[in-house]
């Protein structure tokens, strides 16, 4: 038992999370460094789906925690989880500040035509208006104000804005005819939202109902 946990130790290191979030803004620094250097045709194209982009992949590594936590036994994991909430938060505030400022130029009245011609701004301003929220009270503070059961109802809301970010990808990709990409994070946002409710159903009370 000791030689496992010794094995696993690096994900109880105090370093371990300030490292998750040096890795995980990684991309950010090359996005940004890419389009300085002229790289892409088009650099806030590149900048605004860029960061969507990851954005939606740290939402579906925060779902994927719990999963991989329980299936590999490694309850240390649950420590990661916050962050990668934290983190798709924050790509996902850049990505809407990038397409307020590049795309729309600020302007309100280029935001409410897009968002009444384009059903993909829509989605991902419903998107963007749920995951806040979830973003002002990821910390302990948060938790301590609410109560864990409010605080826990509340950020059931991931549900939410996972289908309506994985809408928003779609149909983004779609108006540009790509829907392969697309077709394989829905594939993998339905893997993890099964096994939830697999192990819900599987851990539920007799004669009760899993949640």
């Amino acid at each position: 038992m000791s030689t496992v946990i010794a094995r696993h130790s690096w994900l109880t290191n105090p370093w371990s999370k300030p490292l998750l979030w040096g890795v995980a803004l990684m991309p950010l620094a090359w996005l940004i460094g890419r389009a300085s250097a002229g790289a892409y045709v088009n650099p806030e194209e590149a900048l605004v789906r860029g960061t969507g982009d990851w954005a939606l992949r740290m939402l579906l590594l925060t779902l994927a925690v719990t999963p991989a936590r329980v299936s590999l036994h490694l309850p240390q994991l649950l420590r990661f989880r916050r962050s990668l909430g934290q983190l798709s938060f924050v790509y996902a505030c850049v990505h809407l500040s990038l397409y307020l400022w590049l795309i729309v130029g600020f302007e309100s009245g280029k935001l409410v035509h897009d968002l009444a011609r384009h059903p993909y701004v829509f989605a991902g301003m419903a998107t963007f208006v749920c995951m806040l929220p979830l973003g002002l009270t990821s910390s302990n503070a948060a938790i301590r104000a609410l109560g864990a059961a409010r605080w826990q109802v509340l950020h059931r809301l991931v549900y939410v804005v996972a289908a309506l970010a994985m809408l928003h990808f779609f149909w983004v990709r779609a108006s540009k005819n790509q829907v392969i990409e697309p077709m394989l994070y829905a594939a993998v946002l339905g893997g993890l939202l099964a096994w939830r409710l697999w192990y819900w159903n599987r851990n539920a009370p007799a004669g009760g109902c899993g949640h």
